[in-house]
């Protein structure tokens, strides 16, 4: 989009999986700072309850459905968001999904939806909003990754090696985007609160209890979704100019 000045790009961002859990108060927390946010999730629903939340608190939002794995619907929900807000200043990737399975059982199929969802699709929209930021001579990139893809994940190794190549791309995207004013970084989340998580507890995926699994961190909780958004508005702001193409662990001390 041309015409839009780099004060306004700056204020608009874009947070895909922004319906529930650490996209939703990723969007939140972004709002209340002053920004305003376009939720993109594959749930209309959430998008749009996410939206109505920051309405109702005075911010400015505006609820986009698609597909991340799908270019055109990726295209499509950039330009609502240039048309509706303008100008797209801030991206945070944080759509994704989950799939637990040993390692002999996971098909093809499975295989490449994870890396649809969890890669492909971190590529798809960064491309679509990066000429906005490299217009505007200013941007924000933050990428969700996993702790797993620091430790490993035996009956994940399709989820982990997905994330591991967010990892990498977030260092390769902060070297060729650098010299254009655009900073990337990422956050590996450990376990945090979000409905995601839930279900893998009650669908028994973990070898202990969540009690006793964090009974051995050495901050003694899941985390929250709003601790995570704390580190994306920080990789957001104007505080982290000098900081790029770091991984930041937000997982109560269970890895480096």
């Amino acid at each position: 989009m041309t015409g839009t000045s780099s004060v306004t790009a700056n204020r608009i961002a874009l947070v895909t999986g922004g319906g529930s859990g650490m996209g939703r108060a990723s969007c939140l927390r972004l709002a209340r700072e002053g920004r305003a946010v376009a939720v993109l999730d594959i749930d209309e629903s959430g998008a749009n309850e996410t939206a109505q939340a920051i309405h109702e608190a005075g911010g400015k939002a505006l609820a986009v459905a698609a597909d991340v794995t799908q270019r055109d619907q990726v295209a499509r929900a950039v330009a609502e968001v240039h048309a509706e807000l303008g100008a797209i200043g801030i991206l945070v990737n944080s759509a994704g999904m989950e799939h637990f399975s040993p390692f002999d059982t996971i098909d093809r199929d499975d295989w490449q939806r994870m890396l649809d969802v969890n890669l492909t699709g971190n590529f798809n929209v960064t491309q679509a909003v990066t000429p906005d930021m490299v217009s505007g001579g200013w941007g924000r990139i933050v990428n969700f990754t996993s702790i797993s893809a620091q430790t490993g994940a035996a009956n994940m190794v399709h989820y982990a090696s997905a994330k591991g190549g967010i990892i990498a791309m977030t260092r390769s995207l902060a070297q060729a985007l650098g010299p254009r004013g655009v900073t990337v970084n990422a956050i590996a989340p450990g376990l945090i609160d979000t409905p995601m998580a839930r279900r893998a507890i009650d669908g028994g995926q973990f070898s202990l209890a969540v009690e006793q699994l964090v009974a051995h961190y050495p901050i003694p909780r899941m985390g929250t979704p709003e601790e995570a958004a704390a580190a994306v508005a920080f990789f957001a702001s104007e505080d982290a100019g000098y900081i790029t193409g770091q991984l930041l662990g937000v997982n109560g001390g269970t890895a480096a």
